[in-house]
């Protein structure tokens, strides 16, 4: 008689608390998703805009014509990162809901904390790739400007024979040329870009539709940049009790100081980079990063999917 056989089946596979395996699937998921948006338009955008500052003469001087060269391309790559990170992080998890792609994602081993990191990566690699496209264009443009300009100065003239007036013109030139402290701008673009799209995920949590998403990161972030004159006019039209002074802590955790990132502007102008300024801020970004994330996380995970 035969005795019956057993199968031996081995344990079921634990499944991670976190894995950052799954968070970059997801971040390479999302980056997929808004380069099928035509997200990378913009680029042209700004290709056209910066062709266009650099061919048209407005200034009275090569110097000043540098400067304003660098004023408006960063300006411009200031706008494009904050404006994406906003536009395009508010219409990812309602799209992934209309879709029912949350669906499908959530019903696999995957945390909702993962999902959420992963989408917000996946923003960032694509205004990381986007501000480093930018930053090269620019940054060839003004070296292509600034070497023309300082052959126009020379001229025929051989380095022996250059005047003095001719020198201090070619290192004001310099000056106000490309230097390698710029990329410290950009940098503070894609900090301030990436907290503006925590701030996103966060509302686009609970917001009932992307628009309303967008129109309300767009006050926090005009917000952010009055953050410390809102503060100073607070705390002179109400008495500095403990409500008004843990209603304040509240305000500066809840909206960013954007101003932190403000002193990018000096650096474009030629100012010297504050070592210090630089720890500042990226040690703010990830405070902020961390604490929107937290808070997007205890919002999300109510959410029945």
């Amino acid at each position: 008689m035969n005795e019956p056989t057993t199968t031996l089946q081995s344990p079921a596979r634990e499944v991670p608390v976190f894995s950052i395996s799954r968070v970059w699937t997801l971040a390479i998921s999302t980056l997929t998703q808004l380069v099928r948006m035509k997200t990378f338009y913009f680029l042209f955008a700004f290709a056209v805009l910066l062709l266009a500052v650099g061919n048209f003469n407005f200034a009275s001087s090569p110097a000043q014509a540098l400067s304003t060269v660098k004023k408006v391309s960063f300006g411009a790559m200031d706008l494009f990162a904050w404006l994406f990170a906003i536009v395009a992080t508010a219409l990812l998890i309602p799209r992934d809901i209309e879709d029912r792609t949350l669906y499908t994602i959530l019903s696999k081993p995957v945390r909702r904390i993962e999902y959420l990191l992963g989408k917000l990566c996946g923003v960032l690699i694509v205004i990381g790739i986007s501000l480093s496209v930018m930053f090269v264009v620019c940054a060839g443009m003004i070296q292509w400007k600034e070497l023309g300009y300082i052959a126009d100065e020379i001229g025929d003239t051989t380095p022996e024979q250059l005047t003095e007036d001719t020198r201090q013109a070619i290192l004001l030139i310099q000056k106000n040329g490309f230097h390698p402290e710029l990329a410290i701008a950009a940098l503070a673009s894609f900090m301030k870009a990436a907290v503006v799209a925590s701030v996103t995920i966060l509302l686009s949590t609970f917001a009932s539709s992307s628009l309303f998403t967008i129109i309300v990161s767009v006050l926090v972030f005009l917000v952010g940049h009055a953050h410390t004159m809102a503060t100073n006019f607070w705390l002179a039209e109400t008495d500095n009790s403990i409500v008004t002074q843990t209603l304040l802590k509240l305000f500066k955790i809840i909206i960013p100081n954007f101003q932190i990132f403000s002193f990018s502007e000096g650096i474009v102008q030629g100012a010297a980079v504050a070592p210090s300024a630089i720890w500042q801020m990226g040690g703010l970004t990830g405070a902020y990063l961390v604490v929107f994330m937290l808070l997007s996380l205890l919002t999300f995970v109510d959410k029945e999917f």
